[in-house]
């Protein structure tokens, strides 16, 4: 009743006009309902909200389509975008006959994992630090019918941009292919859109640290605290929600594809992750990097069900034109002290506390509850089973002979074969009913509707490669 009077009671101080609810749909997108504030009592908190869940993707059918929004009341901000005062709270979805979570909303699942975690003993916290990174564009064009497919993208930062008339002139600084990784302005374009995007989310109580151009031309980073996972996975939701509304203020438009651009380097959203006990860091110790038995068997769980994993963490057809070797893309399963070309990654740090493993083959189109549960389960079946990841490879993979590179696995290399990868290795998910099969299949099934239409639908170059053949 605590957090309902605060809540109440923020309301009133802030003349707020309308609650705004948020849920996470299976494919990782914000979804939202306004209640009028008149509709806002102790009573409405307590017990819920009645919506209509048959038209969200992947989740119920028509004949069983009521649902029910529980806001959870310990995260909320108020909007900075709406014209009204508005309140948003982050909601879990429940089953309304039981009032029980519902076996497909992405944040009850990475709740679940959770308690899973604290239940057979390992850790009772864990941490999660991602790093999203994203275009912004000035101008996106786009079509796609039975008879024209096409996409063009458009920055003031691009280098084919050096020689175009602009009414206000060409000044000519921007970053070459690769070269944005990270000269001063004005050949940086993006400090001030990036400052106002970390002050927005400070102020919509995201913890941020900095911000960044990145290595592409129009590609940038923002830098936020890592936290605990449902902290973080609804920090995710607000970082991206932020960068785009922000972008669109200014006139300009953002992506999280993870290669949004031909022959440049593609967004990714590296992970870092660790597990904790009675304020204790699990993942240091005195092993490789003063890494813990601990955290090599979480890493060896990592590797040994990626290729399920990168249907979670990489669930997109675009995510497999960035997993490719030659951009700095972390496609070989392996390990490595500040190696950033291994997919796993082991920081240095000075200090026990900052032990952490970093995942660097997911990117940002994944559905942040579902990729962090999912990877908390693969690490801790790593440490139920006592994994070990092998020898780790401090050498630079990219440039590994031939001979040497074919005994390192790798990632997937397309939506499909992640799918069907999922659908062979997921008893480290199911056996503990943190996902369930009834989760896993429909997932599969929607994720799977891309895959058909991406590989149903002709291809731009295809007619380069193949028209007058």
């Amino acid at each position: 009743m605590s957090e309902i009077k605060n809540v109440l009671k923020l309301i009133k101080e802030n003349d707020i006009t309308y609650v705004d609810l948020r849920f996470t749909d299976p494919r990782g997108k914000m979804q939202h309902v306004s209640q009028h504030v008149s509709t806002i009592t102790e009573d409405s908190l307590n017990e819920g909200f009645m919506f209509d869940g048959s038209s969200i993707a992947g989740w119920k059918a028509i004949n069983e389509s009521d649902m029910l929004m529980k806001p959870d009341l310990s995260r909320t901000f108020i909007d900075p975008f709406f014209a009204q005062p508005s309140l948003a709270i982050f909601c879990d979805i429940l089953e309304p006959s039981t009032s029980t979570p519902y076996e497909r909303d992405p944040r009850s699942t990475a709740k679940t994992a959770l308690d899973y975690m604290k239940s057979i003993g390992i850790g009772d916290t864990a941490y999660f630090g991602p790093e999203p990174e994203f275009f912004v564009f000035d101008d996106v064009k786009m079509e796609v019918s039975n008879t024209v497919s096409y996409a063009e993208v458009d920055s003031i930062e691009n280098p084919g941009n050096s020689s175009r008339d602009y009414e206000t002139g060409n000044m000519g600084h921007r970053p070459g292919v690769k070269g944005g990784y990270f000269p001063v302005p004005p050949v940086d374009s993006g400090q001030d859109i990036r400052s106002e995007m970390v002050s927005v989310l400070s102020d919509m109580n995201v913890p941020m640290e900095k911000h960044h151009h990145e290595v592409a031309p129009a590609q940038h980073e923002l830098g936020m605290q890592f936290g605990t996972l449902i902290e973080t996975a609804d920090n995710v939701q607000l970082y991206k929600y932020a960068v785009q509304m922000v972008s669109h203020s200014y006139g300009k438009t953002s992506t999280f594809m993870p290669k949004p651009v031909a022959g440049d380097n593609g967004s990714g959203m590296h992970t870092h992750q660790s597990i904790w006990k009675s304020g204790k860091p699990l993942f240091a110790g005195n092993g490789y990097s003063d890494l813990s038995d601990t955290a090599l068997y979480y890493i060896g769980g990592i590797i040994k069900h990626a290729k399920a994993l990168n249907a979670f963490t990489n669930p997109s057809t675009n995510s497999y034109k960035r997993l490719v070797p030659g951009f700095e893309a972390p496609v070989l399963l392996a390990y490595s002290s500040r190696n950033r070309s291994a997919s796993c990654r082991i920081p240095f740090s000075q200090s026990p506390n900052g032990k952490r493993v970093e995942i660097r083959f997911p990117d940002a189109m994944a559905n942040p509850y579902l990729a962090f549960a999912a990877m908390l389960m693969a690490g801790l079946d790593g440490i139920q089973n006592k994994i070990h990841p092998g020898d780790p490879m401090d050498k630079d993979l990219y440039d590994l002979p031939i001979e040497e590179l074919s005994n390192v696995p790798t990632v997937c290399g397309s939506l499909r074969e992640a799918l069907e990868s999922l659908q062979t290795d997921n008893d480290f998910l199911t056996s503990s009913s943190v996902f369930t099969n009834d989760q896993i299949n429909a997932y599969i099934d929607l994720k799977m509707d891309e895959v058909i239409n991406f590989e149903h639908s002709p291809h731009p170059i295809e007619y380069q490669m193949y028209f007058s053949s």
